[in-house]
């Protein structure tokens, strides 16, 4: 494969480091501007000088390379919310703010608030830009809101959270680069709906989708079934059920939810078959590849325009263009050059996960595919059919594996199951999901036609359900470092190498890369064992401790034992420390940390002051305690309050503390309370 000679992926892959130093690295606009233009005016001399041979090739190789760090960094700095003009943020007062905001995008609500995207267009009378995650209560009364509605507000905007518990999702971090850096939270009588005469590309989107699913609901669409198809065609999950996706993730199908590359394919063959008659006119073959574009991206913008769904189309696009112009097509090109265009023009594209597994889908479907069904050739077509799918089925598992692993800690052993019974029926579910919809919105839809669908995607349902139920196929809680997912890649890509160019230096440096992954894992497995610590969680009017030493965690907490398990700061605690708990118990009046103490102080305001000095006092469930008089009696480093305490208590301690300079550890402010041991 001589695809690392390919000069578009040598230029990607400094176009990404750039990128990288452009987010650790602040530059301002001006500083970036001058770097660039200089080194492009450096690129241009040697440029010169190489073809007339006056120097090396290698010093315009290098310039290149140099220039395409410094185009990433350029994208990274422009693109950022801060360095644009008249940045919403550069107007914030301390207290309330009054701002026109215009929603932008609606998410996935949660129990209690409706959530939205909203772009500040103006605060303080000022005009402004930015975007912050807007959150208004549930209210079965009150209609949501919809993109492009315009409201007045007058209100604080808040920070958004860090996490508050050792090595939880990082929220914050995933908005930072959404660009969106404060949140509001809103009651419905708190913002005043305005009337908005301009329309974006995304509001007129939004009205196609609610149109579309008024036009289902009317057929008789509901739930689940409407759900499944709003995911399916329309690229919008925000409506599906807890239950739902957790059924596709652990059937390994949860891909199908999501508007990709498979879809966009499936759609690309049907428009080429529908179209196929236009061939015959004048011109006939470029007005159908005009159509086909047109189509494709008239799709993309109704879909939302995710980073999946914008990366799909843009392949396919190439590709329906190579296929027109009669070109030997290179997957790895295509794919190349539109990762390309696309973090050139958005580079927070790099960060998105469903970016990262879908181009690892597809490069190693493409790449190991070939490889894998050469290994067996069945004669029977039907037979060779279903091996043709479980090929690329593995192929694509080979590749989005370790991030699946790193992001998600689960593997579905049963994936190649689900594929197998959903995929060769995918393109019938799409394509007559378009049919139904076109019939829908004509208001001609038959009934025998709408409870056919609707039957089918029950039956979707149902299948990824039971398939996803086999939890004995299910491997949970698999802790996997960015390490592990480096040295994997470094194994498979080997191997594959070792296949494909049959030199045994390959297969060499693939052993050389196991031994790094079990030296890796034995290295994480000691530290792990080695590490001791004292946590306080932050867990919302509850009490939760832990002591971990070897391996093993001892908690404490108020929780029902039931779903301690289930609960999602254990649950990412236990992932990421390699940890297993060993017993459960109430907390403790007193804990024995080395040399140091913990005094814990529940509701009942009990303590005894005889020759105890603890160095740390944890209060909890708001206990009516006078705390000069124990601050004076007991002389502690640092109190502690954790979540289970009244706000009215945490402000009256808080001051406590300050009028005798002793800090003050909140965990709902400053996240979980860790002591290394």
């Amino acid at each position: 494969m001589k695809l690392l000679k390919y000069i578009p992926l040598q230029l990607v892959f400094f176009l990404i480091i750039g990128i990288l130093i452009g987010f650790k690295i602040p530059f301002t606009p001006i500083s970036i501007a001058l770097i660039l233009v200089i080194t492009l005016c450096v690129l241009a001399i040697t440029y010169y000088s190489a073809r007339k041979k006056i120097i090396q090739n290698s010093l315009f190789t290098i310039i290149t390379f140099l220039s395409f760090i410094f185009i990433g960094v350029a994208s990274v700095t422009f693109g950022s919310a801060f360095n644009k003009k008249n940045n919403y943020t550069s107007h914030l007062s301390d207290t309330d703010n009054t701002s026109i905001l215009i929603i932008d995008k609606v998410l996935k609500s949660n129990l209690y608030y409706n959530k939205y995207f909203a772009k500040v267009v103006t605060l303080n009378s000022e005009k402004t830009q930015g975007k912050i995650l807007l959150n208004v209560a549930k209210d079965s009364i009150v209609k949501k809101l919809n993109v492009d509605d315009k409201i007045v507000i007058s209100h604080r905007f808040d920070s958004i959270k860090r996490p508050l518990n050792p090595y939880q999702f990082n929220y914050k971090n995933y908005l930072v680069k959404q660009q969106v850096h404060h949140q509001i939270s809103l009651k419905n009588t708190e913002y005043l709906l305005l009337k908005n005469d301009n329309h974006s590309l995304k509001g007129w989107a939004f009205f196609v989708r609610k149109k579309i699913n008024t036009a289902l609901k009317k057929h008789g669409f509901k739930g689940d079934e409407l759900a499944i198809i709003n995911a399916l065609l329309l690229g919008q999950r925000q409506e599906i059920s807890k239950d739902i996706i957790q059924n596709y993730q652990n059937a390994g199908a949860v891909h199908i939810l999501a508007v990709s590359g498979l879809h966009v394919g499936i759609i690309l063959l049907m428009l080429t078959f529908l179209l196929k008659p236009l061939e015959k006119l004048k011109h006939g073959t470029f007005i159908k590849l005009v159509l086909i574009i047109i189509l494709l991206w008239t799709f993309a913008i109704v879909a939302g325009l995710s980073a999946s769904i914008v990366r799909s189309v843009t392949m396919f696009t190439a590709i329906a263009v190579a296929i027109t112009l009669k070109q030997s097509k290179n997957i790895y090109k295509t794919l190349i050059i539109s990762i390309f265009f696309l973090l050139l023009f958005n580079p927070n594209y790099l960060f998105d996960v469903g970016f990262q597994l879908s181009y690892l889908a597809v490069f190693f479907i493409v790449w190991t595919q070939p490889m894998l069904y050469k290994l067996w050739k069945p004669k029977l077509k039907i037979v060779d059919y279903f091996w043709q799918l479980l090929t690329v089925s593995v192929a694509a598992q080979l590749g989005v594996l370790p991030l699946s692993l790193f992001y998600f800690h689960q593997f579905p052993g049963l994936f190649f199951v689900a594929n197998l019974l959903i995929i060769p029926f995918l393109g019938i579910i799409l394509g007559l999901g378009i049919l139904v919809i076109a019939l829908a919105l004509l208001n001609i839809l038959p009934n025998f036609i709408s409870k056919f669908y609707e039957n089918i995607i029950s039956l979707l349902n149902l299948t990824v359900e039971w398939v996803g139920n086999q939890e004995s196929f299910l491997f949970q809680n698999i802790s996997f470092t960015i390490t592990s997912v480096i040295l994997y890649f470094f194994i498979v890509v080997l191997f594959f190498k070792w296949i494909e160019a049959k030199k045994p230096i390959y297969i060499r440096f693939a052993l050389i890369a196991i031994v790094g992954f079990q030296l890796n894992l034995i290295a994480e497995k000691y530290i792990s064992n080695t590490n001791r610590e004292f946590v306080i969680f932050n867990k919302t009017r509850q009490s939760m401790l832990g002591l971990q030493k070897e391996g093993k965690l001892q908690l404490y907490h108020t929780l029902d034992s039931a779903y301690i398990m289930s609960d999602y700061a254990i649950k990412a605690y236990l992932i990421g420390s390699k940890t297993e708990i060993i017993s459960k118990n109430q907390p403790k009046n007193v804990y024995a940390l080395n040399n140091k103490k913990v005094l814990v102080i529940d509701s009942l305001g009990v303590y005894s002051t005889s020759n105890f000095f603890p160095n740390y006092i944890l209060l909890r469930e708001s206990p009516n305690i006078n705390l000069e008089r124990l601050i004076k009696t007991l002389k502690p480093e640092l109190i502690i309050a954790d979540a289970s305490n009244y706000k009215s208590h945490i402000l009256r301690w808080q001051k406590t503390c300050k009028i005798y300079n002793i800090k003050f550890h909140y965990t709902v402010k400053d996240g979980a309370f860790i002591k290394k041991l």
